[in-house]
């Protein structure tokens, strides 16, 4: 009671008195420093954020300047010191935080410049950017509508928009946006491990079923079957075809029709449509007709095919392109090229899940992966756990039940759904494709040079993927042997090392801001193993594997000039390295 009436005495509205204790002094002082709650005021969120953009566009290079934001591109801490640091007793001033966070950007690779090619590493687009902002301010939590609302819409709206791509039924389909293309492939094995072992997730694992992918498959299969108890030794790979990279279908069946006669369950096949690097495609329908073809054994459910395609699904942009007469027009050769990924990743309906990244290529911002699943029904029900006492359901969407996370912020599902909606099919097709011009323009640049080799000609993805020798050399000739003649193994490795050395003297350049030709150097980076040579299909001999320089012009800003200075680069980088060597 006597709280109350001290309550009732000092405070209100937002009035307080002059007699006040400090906690409330303090607490008037601190409501300037989150945003107001109503409109006609000044508000300080606003025009903090102009500041803070206005100083970060500060660290901005001029034209032609460097790939890199800010002056200085070296570490700015060492580590372990770094973590030598308490909190400090008192406030800290806002605008003196902002301007802290903002010098944590200095020496930051810049997504903008059309010098950073190190990777898929895009430049969100604008759409994306505002849309992932606006949860921020708000906090809508798509555990379950009453604190999502209507911003859960974006999420359903994106299953329906992804299924309607994928060539299922919009009204069918379900989505998760989740932290990763890791996630996605989570989601997926424990999907098929609820599906395929019902009784696990009451009992848990105590069958060991089998994960099936590629050579080629992404690192994070350790990941997910590791955090599902499933076991890293549960992981059968399937050796890939040296030319195409794609998983062998012939081992495959053996794999399949060895388990059925032993009666050893399979959970998942997952098939990679689409890599960051080798752009690999899986042969998905085949895989599905040996999947329904060795169904298994009785008493376990049906195996999931599970479509990783975070770094392929937006070919699929093109469906209904109409090639014939080419009205975005395409130069003939790209067009044959998108074509191309068109027929690889079209069977991509045979899946019963898809994983999908915005934040490759999408062009949105971290973290827009999204896990689309074909039978939304099975798939809610299956994984749905009980009831939340202090949770209700007040809207008919409540993922709560069956999502791994429980708060799940609305800012993923808002860019991804934004960037569909702004670019449309015509403006994802315009940039996927005019990227792909440059990216065909650059490999023709190489082929100008003998020295030079692409070494994924059949890559139809966005990257290129190359070695370069000592004048005199016939790269392709000398490549192809290292390639293919385990006689030359020797000289495979040699030159790997080679080429890792112009990799590093390259980024060493990039962080010096060096300059060829009067040009800064570009920010690229190299392969460690892209691809096995053709005598190590089963992946087992650790060093031989081909090393690669990449370039990946995935920024919008990239000019041909651009890319002919690339070559100028990695020439002027070749011949240091040589020169050091002697």
């Amino acid at each position: 009671m006597e709280q109350k009436k001290v309550m009732e005495g000092i405070w209100k509205k937002d009035q307080i008195s002059s007699e006040a204790p400090n906690w409330a002094k303090y607490r008037k002082l601190m409501t300037s420093e989150f945003p107001s709650p109503f409109r006609g005021k000044e508000d300080p969120l606003a025009k903090e954020i102009e500041k803070a953009i206005e100083m970060i566009d500060q660290l901005k290079p001029e034209k032609d300047g460097p790939a890199f934001l800010g002056e200085k591109s070296q570490l700015a801490y060492t580590y372990p010191e770094v973590k030598n640091v308490t909190i400090a007793d008192k406030p800290q001033a806002l605008d003196d935080v902002i301007a802290d966070t903002v010098k944590l950007f200095e020496g930051m690779p810049n997504v903008s410049s059309p010098l950073t090619m190190a990777n898929v590493w895009p430049q969100p687009n604008t759409a994306s950017i505002i849309a992932s902002i606006l949860p921020l301010i708000y906090m809508p939590n798509i555990i379950e509508g009453e604190y999502a609302w209507n911003v859960h819409k974006a999420e359903l709206e994106s299953a329906g928009m992804l299924g309607d791509l994928f060539g299922w039924s919009s009204k069918n389909t379900g989505c998760v946006y989740t932290y990763g293309g890791s996630g996605c492939w989570l989601y997926g094995l424990k999907y098929a491990l609820t599906r395929v072992l019902p009784g696990s997730r009451d009992k848990g694992i105590r069958t060991d079923a089998k994960v099936i992918c590629s050579t080629q498959s992404h690192y994070c299969k350790e990941n997910a079957t590791d955090w599902t108890g499933i076991g890293m030794d549960n992981i059968v790979q399937i050796p890939t075809d040296p030319q195409t990279n794609q998983m062998d279908v012939n081992i495959l069946e053996q794999k399949l029709k060895e388990f059925t006669s032993k009666g050893i369950p399979v959970a998942s096949v997952v098939c990679t449509m689409g890599t960051t690097d080798a752009s690999v495609f899986d042969p998905i329908e085949k895989v599905r007709e040996l999947l329904d073809k060795y169904p298994n054994p009785a008493g376990f459910g049906k195996a999931l095919l599970y479509a990783d395609a975070v770094a392929g699904w937006s070919w699929m942009v093109f469906n209904k392109y109409d090639f014939a007469n080419n009205p975005l027009e395409f130069s003939k050769e790209v067009l044959s090229i998108i074509k191309r990924n068109l027929e690889q990743i079209k069977g991509i309906h045979h899946a019963d899940a898809i994983g999908v990244d915005f934040h490759k290529f999408g062009w949105a911002p971290y973290t827009s992966s999204c896990f689309v699943y074909k039978d939304s029904a099975e798939f809610e029900s299956i994984m749905r756990r009980g009831s939340y006492a202090y949770l209700q359901e007040v809207t008919p969407y409540n993922p709560m039940y069956y999502t791994l996370e429980v708060s799940r912020s609305g800012a993923g599902s808002l860019a991804g759904w934004a960037t569909m909606k702004y670019f449309g099919l015509e403006g994802l097709q315009a940039v996927l494709g005019g990227i792909l011009e440059v990216r065909y323009y650059f490999q023709n640049l190489l082929n100008e040079h003998p020295e030079m080799v692409c070494v994924d000609p059949d890559n139809t993805g966005l990257i290129s993927l190359f070695r370069v020798y000592a004048n005199g050399v016939d790269a392709n000739s000398q490549y192809q042997k290292e390639v293919s003649d385990p006689a030359f193994r020797a000289e495979l490795i040699k030159n790997n090392e080679f080429t890792a050395a112009i990799g590093e003297k390259l980024f060493s350049w990039y962080l010096d801001r060096k300059q060829i030709n009067g040009r800064y150097t570009p920010h690229m980076a190299y392969s460690t193993g892209f691809r096995t040579a053709s005598y190590n299909g089963d992946g087992s001999d650790d060093q031989a594997v081909v090393y690669a320089l990449k370039v990946y012009p995935m920024n919008v800003f990239v000019c041909p000039e651009d890319m002919q200075h690339i070559i100028n680069c990695i020439l002027a980088a070749r011949d240091e390295v040589i020169a050091e060597m002697m």
